[in-house]
Formats: structure tokens, sequence, C-alpha cells
């Protein structure tokens, strides 16, 4: 087709694709020159009034990845040399790929994948407006082997991020938001009237009305006033919101659940098993509320008895209820510094689902009986009623563990079961050892609080014996009923932990090769043990806790899946959530697929049901549980500022615990981390050595790398941005 036909075409009343196809064709002619608009348009005899359609055109060429607009305003074809993009002379190859975008401050950003930890690194020229949390269309960049992916995005599928919360700013007859995301590194233009009256300082919640193009900041509208940035518990109700987490349980939820929640009466313990006569006690932390599993141990000189007895939830919180909705939609309980956001209202949470000492209860139980190997050699999963002994805490189970004479005898009728749980615990942790589970064993914080929610101080977290003999049972019951239902061949919803990537396992191996350390098998077929073995010979020594940062990198996150995969980390061929349906959806979902099974209602209408079910609700599960994990880093960043803010000036001996190319941080005693930034190491020119994990200097050779101790004093501890700077003490 000659040009004179296009023009033809071009003022014809033909179809806007017809018009695209045109103007592609034009551009792919070996005969086109780049042009601006402008210079098309005379091409193609189009008046400056009837331009609107070519520039749509255009837009939409560019979006669908065939061409491109270059620094001058020339358009070309998507991946043609012609004329250099933004003086950046990468070369587009046909790849293009789907995925979600985080920017960063400094202009540029990444989009992560669903399938694989690479992110694609998307440079300041080629974020095309793309906003956070935007699902993209990105067209990688041709690249030798080796080189990190690059790409540009080409088109926005859709924005996820319709909301967001930030601090208000007046100016004059409108004003603006500056988000409390520092991802997000535009303000939101408020227009006058549509402010709900703000004033400068409030934190509020924007409802997105126009993104940005070109040259225009995003638009939006204020929802909600939070409240006043200075005022108390502010900072972390706006974190709440900017997360999206529901607080505040609708009215027809709470009038459910206090309709549902009568005493438990005779006919509810009906075709259940009475375990009222069964000495059992619940072990917690000194501030938990929703108690929802209880233990028991019996001992007869060669096999011991186990019993887990968790509240049945499913009693309560029926399918496709209210509760079971909102529920969904929360999907986990959030546990945050002074407060707990619960998955289901207090009344069931704290109440009638909770194993209260002294008050009957609804149970889903587990009952194993475990040999002196710490083999399941029978089990029987029921429905039961139960009557906790005593409401024990962590503390005073260890204390009596390790001889506290008041304790014992204040709890003399249960003070042997606490000896027989010990025993049985290290029976099971050592049998898990012998296959493999490893166990990273990394040091947590935790805060001190005083009667006012202010945090007075920060210490690590220790496990102690109690906390371990529950966590050892609660393993044993949660893969007992994993196993059983595998071979039930039933719907189900298993607990999946992956096998670490090859090519994490191969820059793994090549950093402990400078130790002396190796890992056995090829990288796709490391067993667990290995991991084990390799944290094992390096306790006690001084690069413990690098390897074990290191190794802890290295593997996958756990998910939700229908089927049944395996769990790496624990060396488990079967593993599910069952132990925890106060607090977390999957167990609760678990609860009524096992009841189905034993009241014989399970046939294949049922089947059908829960196996679409499952796979509806596991990617939901998963997100609710990544969300809540984030929100609570992000609250423990937000308070060790605060609390470190006191500190400024002060020195501190530290470890380095991570290292990247714009410098290292380190990691007090007391858990706190924060940044030396390079441009503060003023001696020399430092370069990041990525397979190393080390800074080096040019001149000095001098190097700074994981697990060094160094001494550091604290310049800056900001609460918006939620970061810890230190500089070297020289």
């Amino acid at each position: 087709m000659d040009t004179k036909e296009q023009i033809a075409f071009i003022n014809e009343n033909i179809d806007f694709q017809d018009k695209c196809d045109i103007i592609y064709n034009l551009i792919c002619d070996d005969l086109y020159v780049p042009m601006k608009a402008k210079e098309l348009a005379i091409l193609l005899n189009i008046q400056k009034g009837e331009r609107d359609e070519l520039h749509k055109v255009l837009d939409t060429l560019i979006k669908r990845g065939k061409i491109i607009c270059t620094k001058n305003g020339k358009y070309i074809k998507s991946g043609d040399e012609k004329e250099p993009l933004n003086n950046n002379n990468k070369v587009f190859s046909n790849d293009r790929i789907t995925g979600i975008f985080t920017p960063n401050q400094r202009g540029f950003g990444f989009v992560r994948l669903e399938d694989t930890l690479e992110d694609i690194f998307i440079g300041k020229d080629y974020v095309n407006n793309a906003f956070t949390g935007d699902k993209v269309l990105v067209e990688i960049f041709s690249k030798t082997k080796g080189e990190k992916r690059e790409g540009r995005i080409i088109e926005i599928i859709n924005h996820e991020v319709t909301s967001v919360v930030g601090t208000y700013e007046k100016s004059h007859n409108y004003g603006f938001v500056i988000c409390d995301d520092n991802k997000i590194t535009t303000d939101i233009f408020i227009p006058q009237g549509k402010d709900m009256r703000a004033v400068s300082g409030s934190k509020v919640v924007v409802q997105i009305t126009r993104y940005a193009k070109k040259n225009n900041k995003p638009e939006g509208i204020i929802t909600e006033i939070i409240g006043h940035k200075n005022d108390p518990g502010i900072d972390i109700l706006s974190m709440i919101k900017a997360f999206n987490v529901p607080v505040e349980f609708p009215e027809k939820v709470i009038n459910q659940a206090s309709r549902v929640s009568k005493p438990v009466s005779n006919d509810d313990m009906l075709g259940r098993e009475d375990f009222r006569d069964v000495t059992m006690v619940t072990i917690d932390g000194e501030d938990a509320k929703d108690l929802d599993d209880a233990v028991s141990v019996s001992y007869d000189g060669v096999n011991y008895t186990l019993g887990v007895y968790i509240a049945d939830v499913s009693n309560y919180v029926q399918e496709n209820s209210a509760l079971d909705k909102e529920a969904i939609k929360r999907g986990t309980s959030v546990y945050l510094i002074d407060r707990v956001i619960p998955m289901l209202p207090h009344t069931l949470s704290n109440g009638i689902c909770s194993l209260n000492q002294g008050e009957d209860r609804l149970s889903m139980c587990c009952i194993m009986t475990i040999d002196g190997e710490g083999n399941v050699i029978d089990h029987k999963i029921c429905e039961g009623v139960v009557n906790v002994n005593y409401r024990m805490t962590y503390s005073d189970v260890s204390a009596i563990l390790e001889g506290d004479k008041e304790l014992s005898d204040k709890y003399s009728d249960v003070t042997e079961m606490f000896y027989h749980m010990h025993t049985l615990s290290s029976i099971l942790r050592n049998k898990r050892r012998r296959r493999g589970g490893i166990d990273f064993d990394m040091s947590e914080t935790k805060f001190v609080i005083d009667d006012s929610g202010n945090i007075v101080g920060v210490k690590p977290y220790i496990r102690d014996k109690a906390s371990l003999i529950i966590e050892d049972f609660m393993l044993a019951a949660n893969e007992t009923v994993a196993e059983d239902f595998f071979w039930k061949e039933s719907a189900f919803l298993y607990r999946t932990h992956g096998t670490p990537e090859d090519e994490k396992v191969k820059k793994l191996k090549a950093f402990l090769a400078k130790f002396g350390y190796t890992l056995k098998g090829d990288s796709s077929k490391c067993h667990p043990k290995e991991f084990q073995k390799l944290l094992e010979k390096s306790k006690g020594k001084e690069e413990e806790m690098l390897i074990s940062r290191l190794t802890l990198r290295t593997m996958q996150q756990a998910k939700y899946t229908p089927e049944n995969l395996g769990h790496f980390g624990l060396a488990a061929k079967y593993y599910c959530h069952f132990t925890s349906p106060i607090r977390r959806y999957p167990d609760l979902l678990i609860h009524r697929i096992i009841k189905d099974h034993l009241r014989g209602r399970y046939d294949e209408s049922k089947e059908e049901h829960y196996n679409s079910l499952v796979a509806t609700i596991a990617p939901g599960v998963c997100n609710t549980e990544r969300r809540a994990e984030e929100l609570e880093r992000e609250v423990e960043k937000l308070k060790k500022v605060q609390y470190m803010h006191s500190f400024l000036g002060e020195e501190f001996d530290g470890v380095i615990s991570s290292v990247t190319q714009y410098g290292f941080y380190v990691e007090l005693d007391n858990g706190i981390d924060g940044l030396v930034h390079i441009s503060t190491l003023k001696d020399d020119y430092y370069q990041f050595r990525e397979n190393d994990y080390e800074l080096v200097g040019e001149r000095t050779n001098n190097s700074f790398s994981l697990g060094m101790i160094v001494k550091v004093v604290l310049v800056r501890a900001d609460e918006v941005t939620r970061t810890i700077d230190f500089e070297l003490v020289m």
C-alpha cells in the first residue's frame, strides 16, 4: 500500500483498528524515517482540528508495544535501532511478560513475577507512569548471559492500588497528600471541595480518581480522616489502613457472633467423645486470650499417648455465613506490638471458642500413640468435648522443668505430665532432625511495653522449653492429620514448602566453599538434611549467624496448595495447618472437611464442592498471610525507629547482617538493625562484590562482609521512612 492510499484511508470513515493498522504499516515501511506526530499528520493530510484521533492511535500502538516514542518525540517501530531511545542503546527482545510493579524512591522500579523470585529491573526512563501495585506488561531487553533481566513497561493492564494513606497538606484552594508508602514518590493532588475539610497534618485515606499521565500528578478525593499525625496511636492505625486490613466488624457479623455464642449444652455434645475426665492444659504466653489448643500426655512405660485438642470453631462459623465471609476476607489474625486484629469477633475468639480453664468446650481432637523413636503408630481424629484443668504459661512450665519447687508444688497433680511432655517433645524433635528437618533458630525481637503502650525496651526473644513442647506437639498433629487425609484421597488444603531454586543454591554453595563448607547433591536435588548438617556444623562458630541467614534466604516461602507437595523445611511428606482455627482460615476450612468425613456426609458432590473451594481459597489465604506478615514487619520497624530515637549520637557494637551495593546493615544485640550507607565510607571507593557478599575498597583493599563485628554510631532514626542509619566509627 503506497502513501496516497494510506492518506485516503485515514480520511475515510473507517474503524479504529483499521486506522491502527494503517499507521503501524506506515512506520514499518522500509522508506519510513522517524517522524513526530505533527509530521505524520502533514504526511497523511490530517488538519489541525482533526488530529486527536491520530494521537489516540499512536498512544494505543505504544501501549501494545508496537511502536516507541523517542526522547525527541519521534515514532519508530518497537526494537528499531534507527534512533536511540532516551540515549540508552537498549535492544528489545520479543519477550513480554506480566507482573506487579514496585517503584523505588529514586525513580526506577522492579516488576515482580508470580512464579519466580527474579524481579525485572525497570529503569526510570521506562516506568511509563506506572503506579505502585500496577499489573503491567513488560518487554524484556535482550541480555548477555549472566546479566540481570531489565525491561520497559509497555502497558498498564490494571491498577491494583485504588486508595492510599498519607498526610494531608493544604495549599490555598487545593491540597495534596504525601503518601506514607515511600515507594510512591509523587504526591496525590486533592481538588478543592474533595478534602472532607481535613487540616494540614491530618492522616487521611485517599481514593485515587485519576492516575499520573506524562507530567500530571495522580488525583484523588479524601474518603476518610484517620486523625492527626501527632495523636497517640494514629501511626499504627494509619499503617493498618494502608494495608487495607479490616479492623471493625460489620454489625451483622457482631450480631451473628453473639447469637451463636451460647454455653455448651448436652445437645451440643451428642455424637462427640467426652474427654472431660482427661487431664489437660493449655500452654500459652501470659497475654494470650484466644486459647485454641490444649494438650495432654500419658506414658505407659513403652509408648506415649499425646492428645491435641483444638477449638471447634467450625461449629460456630458456618460456611457462607456472614461470619465466614468476614473470616475469609481477613484470612488470619494480625498480631501487632500493642494490639491484635482478630480474624473472628472477640465473642468467639476470646469467648466460646477459647479453651478456657474449667469450662466445657467443643473441640476437634487428634489422639496419637507414639513410640520411643517418635513414630506415630496409631491415631484417632474425632470430635470431642473438653474441660481444661489449668491455663499454664510458657514461663511457668519452663520454670517447673528447670526445678522450681514452689511452682512444682502448686501444680503437683500435673508436674509429672510436664516432664513426660518434655521427654516426648525431645523425642519428636530428634526424629525430625534425623529425617532432615531444618531448625534455623533465628533470633526474634521482643518489645517491652509500658501501661501506656510505649516501647521501653527491646530484647531478643528466647524459645524456652515450654514453647518448644507446644511447637513439637502441634507439628505432630498437623502432620498426622495431613497424612490421614492424603491417603483418604480427599479434597484438602495442604501447607507446602518447595525445594530451593537452583540458582540460589548454586550461589550459596559458592559462598560456603570460602569457609570450607559444602552442600552435597545437585542443586535441584539437595535434601533438607544437607542444610540441617550445614547449620549444625557452623553452630557455635563465628560464621554461625552468617550461614544461618544465607541459608534462610535460599529457602522458598511456604504456601497453601490443594496438592500435597511436601514441606521441604520440615522434611515432611505430609503437612497442613489444623491447630489454629481461631486465627487462621485454612485450619477452619480443614475442620469442615474433617467433620464431613466423620459424620458420613462426604460424597461425590462434597468432593467436587471442596475441590473447587480449596482451589479458589488457596491463593487468597496466601495473600492475606503475606499482607499480615508485611504489616507486622512494618509496625515493628516503626516502633524500633521510635525506640532508637532516644539513642541518637550513641555508639554500639554490632554485626554486619546484610551487604548491598549501597552499603551494609548492622544488627545490634537487641535485634535492631540499621544501614551504614556506602557514601559515609570516606576512606576509599568501595565496590560491591555480589557473589562474596562484601564491599571492597579499590585502594586500601579494606572489606566489609557478612558476619563482621563493627562499631557504629546512630545518626538518624526516621519515622517517615521507618529507617535507621548508622555511621562507622573509624
